[in-house]
């Protein structure tokens, strides 16, 4: 639903931006999101700006968080948030993913140094998202965040300085019992999730996605990134933004989500200071899965193999059928399946 009342607020909030004004903030904004800017520059400028940038990438960063989001939970059901800080938020798009997730309990917090962006944020979430703070907040070294039960970073980090990055996850492990940080799914976007994932690692933390374990990841750098892709259904508004005729597309990110199994401090009374714990999968799909006949090709990130291919074939019927059902990014073994899940027992290692 939330999906929906987002792409409402957002046609309904364009309406008043001349198309070529639209395009021309669009084309820059794409200009530098593909360089290099710093904290000293802030990207969004603007109203038309932070229109032009709602339109053109929220509906996408809505789809990855939510499909992060739906990682994390699976990983570990009892996460139910009600305080959540969005560090760099903009123009809240996490702040709708965790809302959909969660919905009627969370109070969202997003902090951003551009008051167009959050302006823009505060119109759009007016009705539909009561119960979010809009606070203008230079993220770096000096970022103090209150303590919360959970903190997205999400598309934010290549905006940063590596020094305003690392603060940036340092506050958030030092507030938050969970923490998720998206990227996009590209070689550079990956290098910054696993720069995060190390430092969350340092602070304690424990990967339970898309990881399966929390040591160093077995992708080479500068030969494979971890990635994955959600799909986005695209609007008439969207395709006019973006010039493009497709009714979707595929957003492509990397991320990490990690929780800290000591319990808080200062938990609220919903919590009553439990430690949080939550298991990683076994192993993850890391690639779309190839369809042969009487076979289906896996490739995995596993918990003691690092990177592995499995080859699932009839022989065992309902590991293939799972097989044939798996998507890139999904957790593998499906929770029917045994200890190993690599289909029959003469196929493993």
């Amino acid at each position: 639903m939330h999906d929906e009342e987002l792409r409402s607020a957002l046609a309904a909030l364009l309406d008043g931006l001349p198309p070529s004004r639209a395009t021309a903030a669009v084309e820059r904004l794409i200009s530098e999101y593909r360089g290099r800017t710093t904290t000293d520059t802030p990207v969004l400028r603007d109203r038309a700006d932070a229109v032009a940038y709602a339109a053109y990438r929220m509906p996408a960063t809505f789809a990855a968080v939510s499909a992060a989001l739906a990682e994390f939970r699976a990983r570990l059901p009892e996460l139910g948030p009600r305080r959540h800080v969005d560090v760099g938020g903009g123009t809240g798009a996490a702040g709708w993913a965790v809302a959909a997730a969660w919905p009627g309990g969370v109070h969202t917090t997003v902090l951003d140094w551009s008051e167009s962006a959050l302006g823009i944020g505060r119109e759009l979430a007016a009705r539909a998202l009561p119960d979010v703070e809009w606070r203008r907040e230079r993220i770096g070294p000096a970022l103090a965040l209150p303590p919360t039960d959970l903190v997205t970073i999400s598309y934010v980090l290549g905006e940063l300085t590596e020094g305003d990055r690392a603060a940036a996850v340092d506050a958030a492990g030092t507030a938050a019992r969970a923490v998720l940080v998206i990227e996009p799914g590209t070689p550079e976007g990956y290098t910054r999730v696993m720069a995060a994932r190390d430092r969350l690692v340092g602070a304690g933390f424990t990967v339970l996605a898309p990881c399966p374990h929390s040591d160093r990841c077995p992708m080479v750098p500068g030969e494979d990134w971890c990635h994955f892709a959600a799909r986005v259904s695209r609007s008439s508004l969207h395709r006019r933004v973006k010039g493009g005729s497709l009714g979707h597309e595929d957003e492509k990110y990397s991320y990490v989500a990690a929780v800290r199994p000591d319990p808080a401090e200062d938990a609220g009374p919903h919590e009553q200071g439990h430690a949080l714990s939550g298991t990683p999968a076994q192993g993850r799909i890391v690639r779309r899965p190839q369809i042969r006949k009487g076979q289906v090709l896996l490739e995995l990130c596993t918990d003691r193999e690092g990177l592995a291919r499995r080859t699932v074939t009839k022989r065992d019927r309902t590991a293939y059928r799972a097989a044939r059902d798996a998507a890139w990014g999904d957790s593998w073994p499906p929770p029917e399946e045994g200890p190993e899940g690599e289909g029959p027992a003469d196929d493993r290692p």
